[in-house]
């Protein structure tokens, strides 16, 4: 039986004797008016710092950002404040028909985040490079070799690998995971989002998962195809009874660092979740960036 109990001075769990760290996150910090009391503006990663210890940037999936941003990101958040980056479109092999590239160019890619994420090693502030492979990336021996491939490209750099193809959940496939990403040093990321379609994933929490993303339960919206897709499949607000669940799953499983972030986003969502599995979780964050001042009104 699994012994769980409170440490108030970490602010953590011990399980089964294991000091169990857990932080909280969100996808991009600047859409989120919820931390800013609703304010109709983006966002300042300064502010968004002051509420979280992590955050995951998206941006780099569509082009890599220049290093004086990346600069610009450490300048704005305190020494203790980690990123998740998500890896670029042509490192996780999307289709890209219009524009396919061709193998130099993808090699220089690889070249390019890496010197990008030397900024963030530096300062020990890369949580993990975030893998998020399409739905046409299923369990192939060719797309093994490529995984493999992978640790020779991304050099020593934390890698997390999501999957949206099933045959990676196959009977067959998943047992063998856990020890192919052990040798490999990858942690296989727990995804929360509808079940039963060609384009999603199995929830699969055990002792190596670091990193849960939670993309809600939108099963209508996941399956969109119109110019609203993006937004319309992240748009769920996650109901108390599931985040006590979740926290339940989260205390029980007992990986000693695990990183919870939100991508419910679509509807503004994301923060009061988040906030409210933190408050679920009873957990503080230390090291936060500093409050902003509240302005006052007159009257």
């Amino acid at each position: 039986m699994t012994s769980l109990t409170r440490n108030e001075k970490k602010l953590n769990y011990f399980i089964d004797g294991v000091i169990t760290v857990i932080t909280i996150g969100l996808t991009t910090w600047s859409d989120h008016p919820n931390l800013i009391n609703d304010e109709q503006r983006a966002v300042q990663l300064s502010e968004y710092s002051a509420v979280f210890p992590v955050a995951e940037v998206d941006t780099t999936f569509y082009g890599i950002p220049k290093p004086a941003t990346f600069l610009m990101w450490l300048k704005q958040v305190p020494s203790a404040f980690q990123f998740i980056v998500k890896a670029n479109r042509e490192m996780t092999m999307h289709p890209n028909v219009d524009q396919p590239i061709t193998e130099p160019a993808r090699l220089q890619i690889f070249t390019d985040f890496r010197e990008r994420m030397q900024l963030l090693t530096t300062t020990n502030q890369l949580k993990t490079v975030l893998f998020q492979f399409p739905p046409t990336f299923n369990a192939t021996h060719e797309n093994i070799q490529y995984l493999m491939s992978l640790r020779s490209l991304m050099a020593d750099l934390p890698i997390s690998i999501e999957f949206r193809n099933m045959t990676w959940f196959d009977e067959a496939v998943l047992p063998t995971l856990p020890d192919f990403f052990q040798e490999l040093n990858y942690d296989l990321v727990a995804v929360d989002e509808p079940q039963g379609l060609t384009n999603s994933a199995a929830f699969v929490l055990n002792q190596q998962t670091k990193i849960i993303r939670l993309h809600g339960q939108n099963k209508r919206g996941w399956q969109d195809s119109g110019s609203q897709w993006r937004k319309e499949r992240t748009n769920y607000r996650y109901t108390t009874a599931e985040l006590t669940n979740l926290a339940t799953k989260i205390k029980a499983n007992g990986t000693a660092d695990s990183c919870i972030i939100f991508n419910n986003n679509g509807g503004h969502d994301a923060a009061d979740n988040a906030l409210e599995l933190q408050r679920l979780l009873q957990l503080q964050f230390p090291n936060l960036g500093p409050k902003p001042p509240q302005q006052l009104g007159l009257f």
